[in-house]
């Protein structure tokens, strides 16, 4: 059997980044707000807008700090009830905690998307909802919002994964009031650390921006629209100015400068990344072992990862099989049976009360996780399957044996 493919590193950054980092060292121009204009954080903002077809964006230190600034800009008032899915990363409850909020869970079914009937359930006593389309599974959305727009409850989407997927054919975090992304490393753009949120209210934007760390009259540096301060956009600073505190999430300069090559390579990611997803899903789905969930139908992904059930696996072999994949080259990450794994819930202690959610419980301890880089050729695909597949026969052998 052929070696397996290193996974774990991303796509060399593109040569434009790194003649832009260069003329940054040369003149030490790293702080977002030295220049009078056209600073590349500035201009990563206008350009993500535009990409994503929003009116405003804002570029951040993480998506952590999107999602705080998000729910803070809200103007919740404090232990407002925050809904999220119980499948997330323990980043997003720990974003409710830092504003002052109270995560509320809900449960979340074999499919990786919240239960819509514990959804409903618990909507009318929260003040605010954080969807996340954790690992790029997008929920109903239709329904979401629906129910969410008849009570005035805000949404906001975590679309940390979801950079490129659409619903209907409208970019994912363009759906909720807001949405947010990261740049961390393992995602479909990597500025190694970094986020950015988006929304087209004015006055959300405004708040957000000065509570960012745009201190004194720096917000006039943050523009509309093609690029311009419109009435709405500079009424609302002015309303905010000394008003709010300063969390200071800035990005700086030089992470900007390795993100904006980047993103004229988002549609060959996407398309490849979609591609890679779907080869290896066919292959696991054909074996009894394996259950790749099926997108909805509203929903096309970005994903360079995948995501699978273990069928008829106990939790001593659903152990085996993680331990036999990784001894042949493959490291699976089982959420739920990995040691204090940030993505299961039971492990966010700091939280006030600790639910019992059994189905989202029953989901992690069986959910496997596998990065499928874009860059992957057919061959290296192969052999990630390969050993997969013949991690699961052989476990399953020796149990019956």
């Amino acid at each position: 059997m052929a070696l397996p493919p290193n996974v774990h590193d991303a796509e060399p950054i593109p040569a434009a980044a790194r003649e832009a980092i260069e003329a940054l060292m040369q003149s030490g121009d790293l702080f977002r707000y030295t220049a009078p204009e056209n600073a590349p954080v500035t201009l990563l903002e206008q350009e993500y807008a535009d990409l994503l077809g929003s009116k405003y964006a804002l570029a951040v230190s993480s998506c952590s700090a999107a999602l705080f600034l998000s729910l803070k800009a809200l103007s919740l008032p404090r232990d407002a009830r925050v809904l999220i899915p119980a499948f997330t990363f323990a980043a997003v409850p720990s974003s409710v905690v830092h504003a002052d909020c109270v995560p509320v869970l809900c449960e979340v079914g074999e499919n990786y998307r919240i239960d819509m009937a514990d959804f409903e359930a618990k909507l009318d006593s929260v003040q605010a909802v954080i969807i996340s389309h954790m690992r790029g599974h997008t929920s109903d959305m239709d329904a979401i919002m629906a129910l969410c727009d008849a009570r005035g409850i805000p949404v906001v989407e975590d679309a940390a994964h979801s950079l490129g997927t659409t619903w209907n054919g409208r970019n994912i975090g363009t759906i909720g009031k807001v949405g947010c992304f990261s740049f961390q490393s393992y995602k479909m753009v990597n500025g190694g650390e970094g986020g950015i949120l988006i929304t087209d209210d004015a006055g959300l934007i405004a708040r957000a921006v000065i509570m960012s760390g745009a201190y004194e009259h720096n917000w006039k540096k943050h523009k509309g629209p093609r690029g311009e301060n419109a009435p709405d956009l500079e009424q609302a600073f002015a309303k905010w100015q000394n008003q709010l505190p300063l969390y200071n999430l800035r990005m700086s300069n030089l992470s900007a400068a390795v993100i904006r090559p980047q993103l004229p390579e988002l549609a060959r990611r996407v398309r490849d990344g979609l591609a890679n997803h779907d080869y290896v899903a066919a292959r696991l789905n054909a074996s009894p072992y394996f259950d790749v969930p099926a997108p909805l139908a509203p929903e096309r992904r970005a994903p360079d990862s995948i995501q699978f059930n273990l069928a008829g696996l106990s939790e001593a072999q659903t152990r085996a099989f993680a331990s036999t994949a990784e001894a042949k080259g493959v490291k699976v990450q089982v959420f739920g049976l990995s040691s204090d794994n940030a993505r299961a819930f039971w492990n966010w202690q700091f939280l006030r009360d600790q639910p019992e959610l059994p189905q989202t419980r029953a989901m992690l301890m069986k959910a496997c996780d596998v990065r499928l880089p874009v860059r992957l050729t057919r061959a290296e695909l192969d052999v990630i399957a390969d050993i997969l597949l013949a991690a699961a026969k052989e476990t399953m052998a020796r149990a019956a044996a």
